[in-house]
C-alpha cells in the first residue's frame, strides 16, 4: 500500500469525529464538515463536498483545499474548486497555491480551520497534535504551516553529543566544513557532515546552554542561548516536522511550542505572545584545518552519535525519515 493510500484511507475516520471542544458559535460547522468530507478517499464523497464548497462560493475554504492538494494532488476537481471560490489561477500544483496563499493574507480561513488542520496532519503523525490543536495560540498564519515530509523528530536533534580530541577525528579531511563555536575558552567543532543528518544540536559550551539551528538548504546555522530568564530550565529543541515559508519550525520539549528557527521566537503554542526571543551567539563556518589551527584544544563531534546515518557523508535528511518510520 502506498503512503498516499494509507494517508487517504485513514482520513475516512475524520468524518465521524465530533466537533472540537471549543464554543460552538466560534466554529463554522458547515465549513468544517465539508472540509473533512473533502478529504475522503472515496471520490464520490469528495466530489459531493467539492460541489457543495463551490456552491457555497466563499474563499474562506481555500486554505482547507490547499491542504487537500498536499495529499491528493492528482484530483483536478480540487484545483477547479479552488479557482472557482478564489477567482484565481496561480498554477497547477500545491506549491503554486501556497505562494498564492502567502501573498493573500486578507483571505482568512473559516472558523474551525485549526481543528481541521490538526486532524488532517495527525493522519501523517499523531504526535503533531502536540503542536496543533483547536484554539491554539499563534502569531503566524496556521495555513502557512506546512508538513515538511518527515514525522516529529524524523530528523533527530543531537542532545549533549559525544566529543573527541582532534587527533581522534580521523574521519575528517582538512578541507571539510565545520561549525566552530567558542564560549568562555571552550572551543567545539560540529562538522556539517554530521549536522546534515541532524540539523540541530543542544549542548553546553563554556557553561552556557546553547542550541544550533541549521538550515541545510542555505548552508547556514544560527546559535541560540537556551537559558531564558523566568524559565525553570534551559530549553531543549527538536525538529517538529513542519515548515513555515520553507524554514524549519523547531519545538521546545517543555511546552511543545513551535518556534521560528530564523528569529528564535515562539510562534505557535503556549509560549506565543510571551515576548521570548532567544539570544544569538556567534558561530563560524570554516574548514576543519583552519579551525583546529586557531583552536588546537578544540573538541569535535564523535561519529558515535547513536544514529547510523551519521556515518554517511552529505546524505539527504530524508533518509532518516525512511529509516525511523
Amino acid at each position: 500500500m502506498s503512503r498516499l493510500t494509507t494517508v487517504t484511507a485513514a482520513l475516512v475516520g475524520l468524518l465521524a469525529l465530533s466537533l472540537p471542544a471549543i464554543a460552538a458559535e466560534e466554529v463554522d460547522e458547515e465549513a468544517l464538515a465539508l472540509a473533512r468530507q473533502a478529504l475522503a478517499p472515496d471520490r464520490a464523497a469528495r466530489e459531493f463536498a467539492l460541489t457543495a464548497i463551490a456552491r457555497r462560493g466563499k474563499p474562506d475554504m481555500a486554505a482547507a483545499l490547499i491542504q487537500l492538494l498536499r495529499f491528493i494532488a492528482e484530483d483536478k476537481a480540487v484545483q477547479q474548486t479552488l479557482e472557482h471560490i478564489t477567482k484565481a489561477s496561480p498554477g497547477e500544483d500545491w506549491h503554486d497555491w501556497m505562494l498564492w496563499q502567502q501573498a493573500h493574507p486578507e483571505i482568512v480561513p473559516f472558523a474551525g480551520f485549526d481543528a481541521f488542520k490538526a486532524d488532517a496532519l495527525a493522519i501523517v503523525d499523531e504526535s503533531f497534535r502536540l503542536f496543533l490543536q483547536p484554539g491554539v495560540a499563534h502569531e503566524i498564519r496556521l495555513e502557512e504551516v506546512t508538513w515538511g515530509g518527515v514525522v516529529k523528530d524524523g530528523i533527530p536533534a543531537l542532545v549533549n553529543p559525544a566529543l573527541i580530541a582532534p587527533l581522534q577525528a580521523t574521519y575528517l579531511t582538512p578541507e571539510e566544513p565545520v561549525f566552530g563555536v567558542e564560549i568562555n575558552g571552550d572551543a567545539r567543532a560540529y562538522p556539517l557532515r554530521i549536522m546534515d543528518w541532524h540539523e540541530m544540536f543542544n549542548d553546553v559550551i563554556g557553561g552556557v546552554p546553547v542550541a544550533l539551528a541549521y538550515c541545510t538548504l542555505c548552508g547556514s546555522g544560527i546559535l541560540y542561548e537556551t537559558d531564558v530568564e523566568g524559565q525553570p530550565e534551559p530549553f531543549v529543541f527538536g525538529s517538529s516536522g513542519f515548515l513555515y515559508r520553507s524554514n524549519k519550525l523547531m519545538y521546545d520539549q517543555i511546552t511543545h511550542s513551535l518556534w521560528n528557527q530564523f528569529s528564535g521566537r515562539p510562534v505557535v503554542g503556549p509560549l506565543t505572545g510571551s515576548g521570548i526571543e532567544l539570544k544569538v551567539r556567534p558561530v563560524a563556518i570554516t574548514t576543519w584545518q583552519d579551525w583546529v589551527k586557531r583552536h588546537p584544544d578544540t573538541r569535535v563531534l564523535s561519529l558515535e552519535t547513536g544514529y547510523a546515518a551519521t556515518i554517511g557523508r552529505g546524505g539527504p535528511t530524508a533518509a532518516i525519515s525512511r529509516a525511523r518510520t
